[in-house]
């Protein structure tokens, strides 16, 4: 650290001694120097930078210390925002003059006499000596952490132990953002303040959404942030948040922008692991639906550990939205620190999640932080997959943000229609009665109503016609006209059957009468 005015004040080889501008004890005396110089121009101040001690022997004053120029003088040294002035006396003024007392008090100026003939240059080497010592600490502090940084990079988990290191070397908290703005999970030691979380979320998504290199600064609740977007320009990778008491200085600041770097080359290689590894996932998935499970099972026990045992459930994400990377990175982790009980894959588009059934609970967890709607099946083993997977489709079909995990238990408690629903049987229900459905509204309504009514009475005629108030002529005829609209035989037991699952059906659909 650089000198102080207490600490020359304690070095008796200089014989320093406080006379104006302060008190003993005073913090003022214990603030760092920028420089300790001498001169004895009547005006160094075009010479002089902030903070420093300035040693004269006074050849510029007459030897009274005329008060115009002492007071001239001091100011001119407090507008310059001089720390110090130290006078040399027993060198051409026996004492310091009285005036250029006084007039250090008055500016607050801090006097120090150099006395017994202290040679300035013993002062200003011992002053250079520190400062240079306290560089070449910074320096050697900052190449030890650049170097710790650098071992913690060559780690298998690079990108966590880097992190882990930065925040040790700075006194700080990290948080990692994928390029969508969620949080990627690292096993950091500190959180990110509740009383920042939300503006940091609100700079992670301004910084992303610029498209560019940059950083923006956050100060607030007690903490200074950065958050530095990882990446090129248009192609970012992420955001690297970082969260301090203080301000950063310049060796700090360099350690922070190494890591930035290695973070985002960790980012691009992890992105290309993850990419090979989605596909591994998803040749093993195909190997397990061939009934090849042994196959898949050896060999993602040497990456993820061995498949989960039945019972098993099969999981697909409904179709919309995608899944973000940080969904895939939080399956990814629970994976790995919980081996044997998860493992997904990609198939036709989706993410498929097989579990053991008492780990249906976490995973619903997990999907429900990140607002992703999915469908189950009912327990199955390996060689069910086929069947399990269907199952899961068709629940993940009935998946809404209200209703963001259905089990295919659900379904099949609401009965084949419900199952034909799931299936898109309402569709198919629609396609049927199109000739009907494009009739006038009038004519269409009247011709639903009557044949609905009809076979709501296992077509008999009479009472359909009691219950609509028509003659059973009337009814007839309206059937009649649904059967040729439709090409169907209404006398026969599998038409009847067509056309009430398909009134059912789009009923379900519309929650109307189509």
């Amino acid at each position: 650290m650089p000198v102080t005015l207490e600490q020359l004040m304690a070095q008796p080889d200089f014989h320093l001694r406080l006379r104006a501008g302060a008190e003993p004890g005073t913090p003022a005396l214990r603030a760092p120097l920028a420089w300790v110089h001498s001169s004895d121009l009547p005006d160094p101040t075009p010479w002089l930078s902030p903070g420093g001690l300035l040693l004269t022997d006074g050849t510029q004053f007459d030897s009274d210390g005329e008060t115009a120029w002492a007071d001239g003088y001091v100011g001119r040294l407090v507008s310059a925002e001089v720390a110090a002035l130290g006078f040399a006396t027993q060198v051409v003024h026996a004492e310091i003059p009285a005036r250029l007392m006084d007039a250090c008090g008055r500016h607050g100026l801090i006097l120090v006499e150099v006395a017994e003939r202290a040679p300035f240059m013993a002062i200003i080497a011992f002053a250079n000596d520190a400062a240079a010592r306290e560089q070449r600490e910074r320096l050697e502090g900052s190449l030890a952490a650049h170097r710790t940084i650098a071992r913690a990079a060559l780690r298998p988990d690079g990108l966590n132990a880097v992190l882990k290191v930065l925040e040790v070397q700075l006194g700080c908290w990290v948080a990692l953002f994928d390029a969508a703005g969620y949080r990627v999970p690292t096993a950091t030691r500190l959180p990110v303040p509740a009383a920042v979380e939300r503006e940091v979320g609100e700079a992670v998504r301004t910084a992303l959404s610029r498209g560019t290199r940059g950083s923006l600064r956050i100060s607030s609740a007690g903490a200074d942030v950065t958050v530095q977007t990882l990446g090129r320009s248009r192609e970012l990778h992420g955001v690297l948040a970082v969260g301090t008491q203080a301000p950063l200085g310049g060796p700090q600041r360099d350690l922070e922008d190494s890591v930035i770097a290695l973070a985002s080359i960790a980012l691009d290689q992890t992105r290309t692991i993850e990419d090979e590894r989605r596909r591994l996932r998803a040749v093993l998935f195909e190997l397990m639906l061939s009934r090849a499970s042994e196959v898949a099972d050896s060999t993602a026990e040497l990456l993820w550990g061995r498949l989960p045992v039945p019972p098993l459930r099969v999981c697909v994400l409904a179709a919309a939205p995608p899944p973000g990377r940080a969904l895939l990175a939080e399956l990814e982790q629970f994976s790995e620190r919980y081996r044997g009980r998860l493992f997904f894959a990609e198939h036709e588009e989706r993410i498929v999640v097989v579990v053991h059934d008492e780990d249906t609970a976490s995973l619903r967890k997990i999907l429900g932080r990140h607002h992703a709607a999915a469908g189950g099946s009912s327990t199955v083993g390996w060689p069910q997959l086929q069947v399990g997977l269907a199952e899961a489709l068709r629940a993940a079909e009935r998946a809404t943000p209200d209703r963001d995990f259905v089990q295919f238990e659900e379904l099949a408690a609401e009965g084949m229609l419900g199952l034909l629903e799931a299936a898109g049987g309402a569709a198919v229900a629609r396609r049927i009665l199109l000739p009907l459905i494009s009739r006038p509204a009038a004519e269409r309504e009247t011709l639903i109503n009557a044949v609905t009514v009809w076979l709501s009475h296992n077509g008999a005629w009479d009472p359909s016609a009691r219950e609509l108030a028509v003659h059973r002529h009337t009814i007839r005829h309206r059937v009649a006209v649904v059967e040729r609209l439709l090409s169907l035989d209404l006398s026969q037991f599998a038409d009847r059957a067509e056309l009430w699952a398909a009134l059912q059906l789009a009923h379900r659909s519309t929650g109307t009468s189509i």
